[in-house]
């Protein structure tokens, strides 16, 4: 990541690691829905035989989210971590974080520095004056400085925040700062599907679009694959990455005559399954949906219990509401495979 890669997205397994088949089963999903990178927490001694064996079997570089006990990060990096992740506000004492250093760097993997402002350093969290975006950017600097000074530079940099202002202040700082250090973007403790959408769509949207950020995840209280859905889908948005299908479709209004929300959502649940950066559009009535259904790839024209169907920006053929679905999977199939 960094140097000119693309943004690349992440998630977090939500299984005990002691429980690899459910833990690698989970990490297969993600891998399916797009995901490139995944964490797994390490949270005891116990642990680090089993996420010996994730690492061996997991299709997706595995890193290791270390809290608290600095031991526990060098021994996962002796079983076969892709990268650790270390905790500025719990890692301990220097010496803990230089043994840290020590063994990543025999290893030969990354680090990514990830502070956040719900367990920051009590020294920097104490400091009179600054912002909370401030103790964030000060606590990732002392520790990029740190590592330089050891002769690693091999770091990725997070500094999160449940708020979005203070995140995008936080992470402009960051890009500022330490413009050679590839940033880990997102919203931490963002909420529930909806709302966390909502708040990393906003906050880090923002921030990509300036040019910040090198990898994500959009930490969501959901199932972690709808953080990889709602990752893609922000990445094509702007532009930057398409994985999958866009639908278009309208708000409805007065002069649908068709059941549009029932059709859409139908829709948009079976393009889950499609690996196709593909524009679908699922159009009401006849003011805009002719020229949005035409513009797509492939879409639908609704009108009075019926709909046009187009593909290549060409009508194709009327096809009943009771129809509508299944004629239209059944040519993008035909077109796109």
């Amino acid at each position: 990541m960094g140097g000119g890669a693309p943004v690349s997205v992440q998630s977090m397994c939500t299984t005990r690691t002691t429980d690899v088949e459910a833990t690698l089963a989970q990490i297969r999903g993600l891998a399916a829905a797009g995901c490139e990178i995944i964490r797994v927490t390490v949270p005891s001694q116990a642990a680090v035989e089993p996420f010996g064996r994730i690492c061996e079997e997991s299709p997706l570089p595995v890193v290791a989210d270390i809290h608290f006990d600095h031991r526990l990060a060098v021994a996962a990096a002796r079983h076969g971590a892709a990268a650790l992740r270390v905790n500025p506000g719990n890692i301990g004492s220097w010496s803990k974080v230089d043994e840290v250093i020590d063994a990543a760097g025999e290893c030969g993997i990354p680090i990514r520095i990830g502070v956040n402002a719900g367990s920051l350093d009590p020294e920097v969290a104490a400091r009179p004056g600054l912002s909370l975006a401030e103790k964030l950017v000060a606590s990732a600097e002392a520790f990029v400085e740190h590592f330089s000074t050891r002769g690693f530079e091999d770091v990725v940099v997070s500094a999160k925040a449940h708020d979005v202002v203070t995140t995008i202040e936080t992470y402009r700082a960051l890009s500022r700062e330490l413009p050679e250090v590839p940033l880990h973007v997102g919203v931490t403790e963002a909420g529930t599907l909806q709302q966390g959408t909502v708040k990393n769509s906003a906050a880090v949207g923002i921030l990509l679009e300036e040019g910040i950020g090198d990898t994500m995840r959009l930490s969501l209280t959901a199932d972690p694959v709808e953080e990889v859905r709602v990752a893609w889908e922000l990445l094509g948005c702007l532009g930057m990455r398409r994985r999958g299908p866009e639908l278009v479709s309208c708000p409805t209004c007065g002069r649908t005559r068709v059941n549009l929300i029932e059709i859409a959502n139908e829709v948009e649940e079976r393009l889950k399954d499609l690996d196709l950066p593909i524009t679908v559009a699922v159009m009401g009535c006849v003011v805009n949906g002719p020229g949005e259904a035409r513009g797509a790839d492939i879409g639908i024209a609704c009108g009075e219990g019926q709909g046009m169907l187009f593909a290549g920006g060409e009508q194709i053929r009327k096809v009943s509401e009771d129809r509508m679905v299944d004629e239209l999977f059944a040519e993008i199939h035909h077109r796109f495979g």
